[in-house]
């Protein structure tokens, strides 16, 4: 994923001088770049970190009673990923063989066709940035069956668990069974309930509209749902596991923004829901503003199963402490606005990842190094 490397609160707007008229009269079109008042820049930001913090706070809380219950196993887990990964991988590499995508600035308008990133790329690593790019004919695809699970894991307030609670509940299931008799084999056996068919229908609306509209609400709303499934169902095995994931990816991340356009370019002209975003004109155009400021989900996932694991264990050490659960989530805070600050002073786009890697890692080791646990945290 990435962002455009221009801010739009940076240049000033620009005009074009054309030719004359027959009467010698000369004529002026100008077109200015939209610049983002200072405002309109800290609620977009702002908005951008809180609905990143959310994810990974309730998300990390769920995975410790989701780790207990087990509702996937590591198996269904990697075979959807993989299926995913895959799918966005042709998604992107297909319509580049065709119309290929160059990067622009922030008005660009137009694109036809997805410009080419390795396998993957999508779901794994991001950068912060801005972009006004609009008109964009990119592919706009999300898994399927997402629509129908999506909405229902998001962590309900305390009065409307009430009113749930409250709500006629009936239990339905499913079955689809093969041969007969003693051959009899169950293909597939889902049980729900009414409260699934509402979030069931519910979660179809937003998908309608997210399909006709493109809305970026409707985007913050399948990413935010995206973002805390994957923080609570993806569980690395250990401390040291998630070492060396996020290293590999801080190096991913890191040569995919400074030494291609790849990231930059896919963030602009690729239509799905795999980054959150937040109009820096909301101030100005309302809800139809379309000058935004994007946080790929890679960003708030990857550090994300590593706060997670690192209260799971917290847990495990049956200290009655979170140590460093919010040691790393003040770590997060820290590394994303120490991106944003970059980013907006040097006014080029930044791989999150490495500033949220070295944050993550190191503040709950240096923690572990005073408490005489750093042996236990890594066996």
């Amino acid at each position: 994923m990435s962002a455009e490397p221009i801010p739009a609160s940076a240049p000033e707007a620009a005009a074009v001088l054309n030719g004359t008229d027959s009467n010698g009269t000369e004529a002026l079109n100008a077109t200015a770049k939209f610049v983002a008042t200072p405002e309109g820049t800290a609620l977009a930001y702002g908005s951008l970190v809180l609905m990143a913090l959310l994810p990974i706070f309730f998300g990390a809380l769920r995975s410790v009673t989701c780790s207990k219950s087990k509702v996937f196993s590591q198996e269904y887990i990697n075979l959807l990923l993989s299926v995913y990964f895959f799918g966005l991988g042709v998604l992107l590499a297909c319509p580049h063989t065709h119309e290929p995508c160059t990067s622009g600035t922030a008005g660009c308008r137009g694109h036809r066709g997805v410009s080419w990133a390795p396998r993957g790329v999508v779901g794994t690593a991001g950068v912060v940035g801005t972009a006004g790019c609009r008109g964009h004919r990119g592919v706009s695809w999300a898994p399927r069956g997402v629509v129908g699970t999506a909405v229902s894991w998001v962590p309900w307030p305390t009065d409307v668990q009430n009113l749930s609670e409250s709500f006629p509940n009936k239990q339905y299931q499913l079955l689809f069974t093969q041969g007969s008799g003693e051959s009899k084999e169950e293909i597939v056996n889902y049980e729900f309930d009414t409260k699934n068919l509402v979030c069931l229908l519910i979660s179809s609306v937003v998908g309608v509209w997210y399909l006709f509209k493109k809305h970026w609400i409707a985007n913050n709303l399948f990413g935010l749902a995206f973002a805390l499934n994957g923080v609570e169902l993806l569980h690395l095995n250990n401390v040291s596991t998630g070492c060396i994931l996020l290293g590999g990816l801080f190096v991913y991340d890191v040569f995919w923004v400074f030494g291609t356009n790849v990231m930059v370019t896919v963030a602009k002209s690729f239509e799905a829901p795999i980054k959150l975003v937040f109009p820096q004109d909301l101030l100005e155009k309302g809800l139809e503003a379309s000058n935004f400021a994007m946080l790929g989900l890679g960003d708030i996932v990857i550090p994300g199963i590593f706060i997670a694991l690192l209260l799971r264990f917290d847990v495990s050490l049956k200290k009655n402490s979170r140590t460093y659960f919010y040691s790393s989530f003040l770590a997060y805070i820290f590394g994303l606005g120490l991106t944003i600050f970059v980013m907006h002073t040097f006014k080029h786009a930044q791989p999150a990842l490495l500033y949220l890697v070295p944050a993550c890692v190191g503040f709950p080791v240096i923690v572990a190094l005073f408490k005489g646990e750093l042996t236990e945290m890594f066996r």
